[in-house]
């Protein structure tokens, strides 16, 4: 037998085998010189490359904003009886003023207070509403924004009420959809995965949050 030059000898620790070995794509050295082995190992890399590149591109095409889409929303207040038809955003930017009403829409009606909500609350109301096939929904809003003293006389007087309540930060909001059962609401706001959902059957509404997410 011939003696093995160098070139042979790491040729065989690479690829002496069939298979996949320590993330390298092992080759028959019967069947392929070391040159067609690179060759064919450096194009799969650039085929998981494309792929990799191509999939992020089209995910991140997913979750932008397209451009000039308006995002409206139709509210009418269960405890105040108030109607809201609003725009209040053109794709990636949002209106301030319209904010501003918003915010005004949503204050504690036990105290007047108003308080500024976290934009991502309209976004997730928008985003339901469009999951269970009524885009153009309107939303009942059972509670907004919750001072800290209502927060706590309603905690105290048997309401199921968490100590450190979202509905205090602008971070909550509890609804009804008509024609649209509970219990299908709260499953496309937990399949939304964009924060906390919690489930009212006796009073048929649906709280959602942009906190953790969670669920009760």
């Amino acid at each position: 037998m011939g003696a093995m030059t160098n070139a042979s000898f790491e040729s065989n620790l690479l690829y002496d085998s069939t298979g996949v070995e320590n993330g390298v794509f092992v080759l028959d050295n019967s069947t392929c010189s070391g040159r067609e082995v690179m060759m064919h190992w450096n194009s799969r890399r650039w085929f998981a490359l494309t792929l990799f590149i191509l999939s992020w591109w089209i995910d991140r095409s997913a979750a932008s904003p397209v451009k000039d889409s308006v995002y409206e929303l139709h509210l009418y207040h269960t405890h105040t009886r108030e109607r809201l038809d609003i725009a209040y955003r053109r794709g990636a930017v949002y209106d301030p003023g319209a904010l501003e009403r918003i915010n005004q829409y949503l204050r504690d009606y036990r105290t007047g207070d108003v308080h500024e909500f976290d934009p991502r609350v309209f976004d997730l109301l928008h985003a339901l509403v469009a999951s269970v096939g009524h885009p153009d929904a309107q939303i009942q809003i059972v509670c907004g924004y919750r001072t800290p003293r209502t927060n706590e006389y309603l905690r105290m007087h048997g309401h199921r009420v968490a100590r450190r309540s979202l509905h205090m930060q602008g971070m909550a909001i509890d609804i009804r959809v008509p024609g649209v059962p509970a219990a299908e609401l709260r499953d496309a706001a937990l399949a939304l995965h964009r924060g906390g959902v919690g489930y009212y059957a006796d009073s048929s509404f649906v709280h959602i949050d942009t906190g953790r997410v969670r669920r009760w």
